[in-house]
């Protein structure tokens, strides 16, 4: 009976390997030959497992770089998502233990008193009972529900390997975008600085004209208010610089009370970005991989729950050996079990596994149009950054002409004040327009930069860059 049974394994093995989930394939996406705003696109799937690269390099900022390596060691953000990576690779790998034997063993000692009054005896008896033994135990997974589920779980774990990968690309993308928003402010600053010294100058000339009897006292207040709100506009952009600081701080994984960026205003140019960039960008955003392999995860899941409406076989051995005297070990102390073979077929439930099948189709289906989802967001947010990177690179270069001609005209006000040729009131609509046209100017080459951090991220991330001309 014993080697009928050991027989039978290879027979159970390969009916184990049957599965009954569905036929897997990727949810269809709209196809799309190429962006609108750019030439030269393929059609994307996930090719996350090829290097993103140090893009942030392509800027040339040693500082940058210096805090993007930081963060790697350091972000509590990334920890966390290292932390969910493992915790899902160990549930995997549990659940692909599901499908292996049980195998237990281990010794026992007793001690038992027997009654005089049993049947068969007058006497009572004391002995003590000594065991080495152990057991088998193994589920047979005839319908694939093991084998589904330890599918499942390594679908998980990619899913989350390809979150982490999501988490690196964001942090490093976050950690620019702030670095280029504080750089931004660096240069409205020490342009509000140099503006406040040209309105102090400004103001002791009215000043003087004033003590000469030459100006009113309207110019000298005119002068004195845009002296005034020059040096409240540069406190308020000392506030927004100290607050951009202090997120930087947190990104990189340091405390704020202890971590500064000294201010300066290096000439950092976008990322380049041509119209020809390859689709295999695109195909490493590492949400669509996530995306689509959550899919897969819910389409084994499917599996689990059909397999669970039919009979669970279990098989069982024991033996070891079993001694009330000294020698514990010896041929005639063994003893062994073949089973049970058990056979559990469940025949009613109240319907509980239907409505399990049905829930694990509708999750399916929600994962999917989540997939679906995904992907569309992925083409429209490169096909935003593709726009915004050109009509921003056209707004700059139209922006930098007006602030120097608004530049110009100042110059040529104050000449035609100093000549007298005009009041002061035409030099302040002058000065007002010059401030606003350089801010302006300079906040749209911040946004040049951050928007090249959005499309990168958008692309999934590159390799090294160029500066853009």
């Amino acid at each position: 009976m014993r080697s009928r049974g050991l027989k039978m394994l290879p027979l159970v093995a390969v009916v184990s390997a049957c599965s009954m989930a569905p036929e897997y394939h990727v949810p269809t996406t709209p196809p799309v030959a190429g962006f609108k705003e750019a030439q030269g696109w393929a059609t994307a799937t996930p090719l996350d497992h090829l290097p993103r690269g140090e893009w942030w390099r392509g800027f040339n900022d040693g500082l940058l770089n210096d805090l993007e390596a930081r963060s790697e060691a350091a972000s509590p953000t990334v920890a966390a998502a290292v932390a969910r990576y493992d915790q899902a690779v160990a549930l995997a790998d549990r659940a692909g233990a599901e499908r292996l034997p049980e195998v237990s063993v281990g010794p026992s000692v007793s001690r038992n008193r027997l009654s005089g009054g049993r049947p068969s005896s007058s006497a009572s008896t004391t002995y003590t009972e000594r065991t080495l033994g152990g057991s088998f135990d193994w589920e047979i997974d005839l319908w694939g529900r093991l084998r589904s589920a330890a599918r499942a779980g390594r679908f998980d774990a990619a899913a989350s390997n390809a979150d982490l990968a999501s988490v690196r690309l964001s942090l490093h993308a976050s950690i620019a975008d702030t670095y280029f928003r504080l750089r931004g402010l660096d240069a409205e600053a020490d342009l509000l600085l140099q503006t406040s010294k040209a309105y102090a100058r400004a103001f002791e000339l009215t000043d003087i004209r004033h003590s000469g009897g030459i100006a009113s006292g309207l110019d000298t207040s005119r002068a004195q208010s845009q002296l005034s709100d020059a040096r409240a506009q540069l406190a308020t952009i000392a506030l927004d610089r100290a607050n951009a600081e202090h997120e930087l701080a947190v990104l990189v994984g340091e405390s704020p009370s202890t971590f500064s960026v000294p201010a300066a205003t290096p000439a950092i140019q976008p990322f380049a970005v041509a119209a020809g960039i390859p689709s295999e960008l695109l195909q490493r955003r590492p949400d669509i991989a996530a995306a689509e392999r959550r899919v897969a995860a819910a389409n084994e899941r499917i599996g689990v729950a059909r397999a669970a409406q039919f009979p669970l076989l279990t098989l069982g051995l024991s033996g070891g050996y079993q001694s009330t005297g000294g020698n514990v070990i010896s041929a005639a102390n063994s003893f062994w079990a073949l089973g049970p073979l058990a056979l559990l077929a469940p025949v009613f439930d109240g319907g509980r596994r239907k409505a399990d099948v049905r829930q694990s189709r509708a999750v399916f289906e929600e994962t999917a149009a989540d997939y679906r989802s995904t992907v569309l967001t992925a083409f429209r947010e490169v096909e935003d950054g593709l726009a915004a990177a050109r009509h921003l690179s056209d707004a700059e270069r139209e922006q930098d002409e007006a602030a120097r001609a608004a530049g110009r005209t100042t110059d040529l006000a104050l000449i035609r004040y100093r000549d007298g040729a005009s009041d002061y009131l035409e030099v302040v609509v002058a000065q007002t327009a010059s401030l606003l046209a350089q801010r302006s100017a300079l906040a749209l080459h911040t946004q040049r930069l951050q928007t090249s951090i959005a499309l990168i991220r958008a692309l999934g991330g590159g390799p090294n860059g160029t500066p853009a001309s």
